[in-house]
C-alpha cells in the first residue's frame, strides 16, 4: 500500500498500528511529500497540502481500537475536514504529519493532524471527523 505509485509518497514512521490487532495509542507520524514537483503558486500549494491531509488521518481513530483502513469489515468515510495554514512553505521536500484522535466513539472519529517541516515550523494543521462503523 504505502509502496503503490500515487501522486503523494508516505512514509509511516512506525508500522505497528498496521500489523496488529491489540488496541495502540491513537497517534501516528507520517512523512509525506508529493511524487513529483508541485507549481510554485499558492493555491496549487494549499490545494496539494489539502489533498495530502486527507490521506491516512482519520486511520489514526482506528489504532485505539486495534484497527486499521485495511480492515475488509470496516466502513470508513470522511463526514468533514478543516484546515488552517499559518505559513507559507513549498512542498518540494518531506514534510511530517502527526496525527492524533482523542475521540472515537457513536460511530465516529475525530481526528487532528499538523504539517512540520524538518526543522520544526508548523505549517498547518487539521481536523477531521469520520464515520467508522462495522459494515452489515
Amino acid at each position: 500500500y504505502f509502496r503503490r505509485e500515487r501522486p503523494i509518497e508516505l512514509r509511516p514512521v512506525a508500522m505497528a498500528h498496521y500489523f496488529t490487532e491489540e488496541p495502540l495509542e491513537a497517534q501516528q507520524l507520517v512523512w509525506v511529500r508529493p511524487s513529483a514537483p508541485v507549481p510554485g503558486d499558492r493555491l496549487t500549494q494549499l490545494a496539494v497540502l489539502a489533498y495530502l491531509s486527507d490521506m491516512t488521518l482519520l486511520n489514526t481513530a482506528l489504532f485505539a481500537h486495534g484497527r486499521s483502513i485495511f480492515d475488509p469489515k470496516l466502513q470508513v468515510a470522511s463526514l468533514d475536514h478543516s484546515m488552517w495554514f499559518h505559513r507559507q512553505h513549498g512542498l518540494d521536500d518531506w514534510l511530517l504529519y502527526v496525527q492524533d484522535s482523542p475521540s472515537t466513539s457513536g460511530s465516529r472519529g475525530f481526528t487532528r493532524g499538523a504539517f512540520f517541516t524538518r526543522h520544526g515550523d508548523l505549517i498547518a494543521s487539521t481536523a477531521q471527523e469520520g464515520l467508522i462503523r462495522l459494515k452489515s
